[in-house]
């Protein structure tokens, strides 16, 4: 058993003990070996992105999940968009049996001859038989294609009361209405159970459809939107009436309760990657198995969880890695009967910013993907309030104004953690999902960390998600949980997310969790550290050994990017714009480069303090990098080239920043001196005097 598994058993077992079952699922996104179009950038599909997703589900489909049954789902749908986006989910039972048996390895499409247009009529008589009933099919023209062929036929299944786990479905049909001018299918993309002219029937006509589309091609059904038992019976007439067919693509909807009876792994559009929704996990080591085949099977199709910037560096995929807490169902929902136990969790975060920051893109701040709610609200007074009441909610009967205690946690957080726009799922610790019955989807019962970006090596995140559950059974315990939020100001973002403060910060994390016999290895923390902060400039003076040279080490640091207001853009639409023109770096330097060097930057010193470590050595330089339109200050030019001078006793050693900002390369040196009777720094450093600013003079 390897360290992370009994970190992962001891965390667990103290979690079992208490009668708590933490589920975790996972979005870890994807992109290419060569990410090209836009699809891989800005959008979220493309001609490239269906047909990677598709390779990527057989291939699960084969080595993993033998048995499940795929289908292509509508998402997501935003303003601008003319359909949903995709989604591409594939479904095994709860216990690993499938709940469809199709024919072989029939259902991914591998096996079997097509169905031709003119078996099209007679295959639908078929599955009608199969289900006890006779379809009334309808032929729609496509104006998209005229050599594809389509067929409506009305199906609908009796409510679910009459319709239980094993029960005979009672299918209902209905002729449709239609005159043959509006028989034809709208001029949007996107299967033809998407695109059905249902604003011409009348409203006392069903809108459940089975729908059947033939082209060059291949054969696609689109199933009317069913309940799970439904679902599952007309899919198995399906598989039982396709003898030597090769089975068709499957679109349509999954219902709601599909999760209670059965795993479910989705593979989504999403803008400039490709993001996988993971089954629910019901412990560490089931997470860290699912990430290790997709780690496999997107090297076999292509696909993986970085991008190559060249010259030996590497970035996250842009599209995060976000992590999922929940129950194994609502009834049993640990944080529904806990809810102190939760306020506890939210207090040790917000009081450590390593865990917002060093583990998730170069987006940070108000302004990202993933702000911490004291930065969204701008103070922990209302934060400090909410989880108060939340705590005294604890074992207290449920109210006329909110029911439970789940409902006081929904409608309390998801006002609170949120971005500055009031967008609750864009947040450090998203409650948009937790209990919000007012919204699709929006009571699963789920605490989402957003804060968390997809890694070069899938193992990375399955360290951090041991991170993760350890912490929630080291704050099991009431004493380990912090009494009240502490109060940043602006340090958070002046001192607190510099490298070496944030590794600082999970060093004490670390250090709570190994008093507690929860120790985990450093070291793969440590790796990562390394790759989100490589060294722009590693310099040691030629005299001294390596413990008294002076040494010199720069970094990059995290730098928020400030919010733009509202700019139109083509369609009519409005969008918000960051200012991501700047940068900022942190300057480490040793007691002999303090006590001996100078360093300058731009021709201006640095006012490094020549007393021993300690809190007034922590120091960085934020610079405009470049100029972007629209930015904050367009007047500012930006600081590039970026020029170093090491003011040395062997003499003088100039660096200036690479053009693409990632090192600093060995340059003439490009300044003499400071300016007679100039100040040594003629710019001035924020308030709390760790930042040095160049755009104020």
């Amino acid at each position: 058993m390897s360290w992370m598994e009994r970190v992962a058993e001891a965390a667990e077992s103290r979690l079992r003990a208490a009668g708590i079952q933490l589920t975790l699922g996972g979005e870890p996104t994807l992109v290419p070996l060569e990410p090209e179009g836009p699809e891989w950038s800005v959008t979220a599909d493309g001609p490239t992105k269906l047909p990677i997703a598709r390779a990527m589900a057989r291939d699960l489909q084969q080595r993993i999940w033998r048995g499940s049954t795929l289908l292509y789902c509508p998402g997501k749908r935003y303003d601008g968009e003319v359909n949903p986006r995709w989604a591409l989910r594939l479904f095994l039972g709860d216990d690993g049996t499938a709940p469809v048996h199709w024919p072989g390895l029939c259902q991914p499409g591998l096996e079997g001859s097509p169905l031709k247009p003119s078996d099209g009529p007679a295959w639908l008589e078929r599955l009608g038989g199969l289900l006890g009933l006779t379809l009334q099919p309808v032929l729609l023209r496509d104006p998209l294609d005229p050599e594809r062929r389509a067929w409506a036929a009305p199906l609908s299944a009796a409510p679910a009361e009459t319709a239980a786990e094993g029960a005979p479905v009672e299918w209902k049909v209905a002729p449709w209405p239609l005159d043959d001018g509006l028989r034809e299918l709208t001029g949007a993309p996107g299967p033809a159970g998407l695109r059905l002219p249902l604003e011409h029937l009348p409203e006392d006509v069903p809108r459940q459809v089975l729908t059947l589309e033939i082209d060059p091609d291949g054969w696609e059904l689109f199933l009317p939107p069913l309940e799970r038992e439904p679902l599952r019976l007309l899919l198995q007439a399906v598989a039982d009436s396709l003898g030597d067919l090769a089975a068709p693509r499957l679109s349509g909807v999954l219902p709601f309760d599909a999760g209670e009876r059965w795993q479910v792994l989705g593979l989504t559009a999403d803008p400039g990657v490709l993001e996988i929704n993971l089954p629910v996990c019901h412990s560490w080591l089931e997470y860290h198995q699912w990430l290790q085949r997709l780690e496999e099977a997107g090297e076999r199709v292509g696909l993986r969880s970085w991008k190559d910037l060249g010259d030996g560096r590497q970035e996250g995929t842009g599209g995060g890695n976000h992590l999922l807490w929940g129950g194994p169902d609502l009834a049993r929902h640990p944080f529904f009967s806990r809810p102190a136990w939760l306020t506890g969790i939210l207090r040790y975060w917000q009081r450590h910013p390593s865990l917002a920051y060093l583990f998730c893109g170069p987006g940070v701040g108000p302004s990202s993907q993933s702000p911490r709610p004291d930065e969204a609200i701008g103070e922990c007074f209302d934060l400090e309030l909410a989880y108060r009441a939340i705590e005294q909610a604890e074992g207290q009967p449920s109210s006329e104004s909110f029911g439970d205690v789940r409902g006081l946690i929904g409608e309390t957080l998801r006002h609170l953690h949120a971005d500055r726009s009031g967008n609750n799922h864009r947040s450090e610790i998203s409650f948009d999902k937790f209990w919000n019955p007012g919204a699709p989807a929006g009571c699963l019962g789920l605490v989402e960390f957003r804060a968390l970006e997809s890694l070069p090596h899938m193992a990375w995140s399955s360290t951090i998600a041991l991170l993760w559950s350890a912490l929630a059974a080291h704050l099991l315990e009431p004493r380990h949980r912090p009494t009240r939020l502490h109060d940043w100001g602006s340090t958070l973002h002046d001192r607190q997310l510099l490298p070496s403060q944030l590794w600082a910060d999970l060093e004490a994390i670390l250090a709570d969790l190994a008093a507690d016999d929860l120790a985990l290895d450093p070291a793969p923390f440590r790796a990562i550290w390394e790759w989100r902060f490589p060294p722009l400039l590693r310099w040691q003076g030629p005299s001294g050994s390596a413990e008294t040279a002076a040494t010199l080490e720069l970094r990059p640091a995290p730098e928020p990017w400030p919010l733009i207001c509202d700019t139109p853009v083509q369609g009519g639409f409005t969008s918000r714009f960051i200012d991501g023109s700047l940068r900022r770096f942190e300057v480490v330097a040793n007691t002999a480069f303090r006590r001996d060097c100078q360093l300058l930057v731009n021709g201006r010193p640095l006012p490094l303090e020549t007393a021993g470590e300690g809190a007034s050595q922590v120091l960085a330089v934020r610079f405009r990098f470049q100029r972007l339109f629209p930015c904050l200050h367009p007047a500012i030019e930006p600081h590039m080239p970026l020029e170093l001078v090491l003011r040395t006793p062997a003499g003088d050693v100039g660096f200036r920043l690479h053009p693409e900002g990632h090192r600093f390369e060995p340059c003439p040196v490009p300044v003499p001196g400071p300016v007679p009777g100039a100040p040594a720094w003629q710019g001035r450093q924020c308030p709390t005097d760790h930042t040095i600013d160049l755009r104020i003079d």
